[in-house]
């Protein structure tokens, strides 16, 4: 026979204790696959912060196209943060959130200073961000889909896609 649930009245301590995380997923693989989403966030976020400056920055006669080209790719970039964070924290990890977090965590080199007039560098350099972030999550895909997790799975196939589909409209620019 069971016993019966206590209250708040009769327990001041009940609810203060959250349960263990227990999604079907292993503790361990949930690790693996927070701190592979971690890389895929700095880089994320590196592509973000390269990608707004050169919509700051820009100009010279590719102004108009690419400054409105790199508003949507960077507004794009700025939505997806709030997921991948998120499954990170339902993961049971917390989310590394500093310039210093991400220097550390991503695969994007800094890459040269570009002048506001090289609008060929800025892509380039954009081409070459938007690719690290592809194989970057494309490793993390790997990892989730090795320990079932279909939510991440999605998420990445998606973010996937985002990101080839850039590299691909900014490498036909240069070619």
């Amino acid at each position: 026979m069971s016993t019966p649930a206590k209250n708040l009245k009769e327990d001041p301590k009940v609810g203060q204790t959250a349960p263990e995380i227990d999604i079907g997923i292993e503790a361990g693989d949930r690790k693996k696959i927070a701190e592979s989403l971690m890389v895929v966030l700095a880089d994320a976020f590196t592509l973000y912060l390269k990608t707004h400056n050169f919509h700051f920055n820009i100009t010279g006669e590719m102004f108009n196209s690419l400054h409105a080209m790199f508003e949507v790719q960077y507004n794009e970039q700025w939505m997806a943060f709030d997921e991948i964070a998120e499954r990170i924290r339902a993961l049971g990890y917390n989310v590394p959130a500093s310039y210093e977090d991400f220097q550390r965590l991503t695969s994007i080199k800094p890459g040269t200073k570009v002048e506001h007039t090289d609008w060929r560098e800025m892509v380039r350099q954009l081409t070459v961000g938007n690719e690290a972030v592809s194989r970057t999550a494309r490793q993390a895909l790997g990892v989730a889909d090795k320990a079932g997790d279909d939510p991440t799975v999605d998420m990445l196939t998606q973010r996937l896609k985002v990101h080839e589909k850039n590299a691909w409209m900014l490498r036909a620019l240069l070619q």
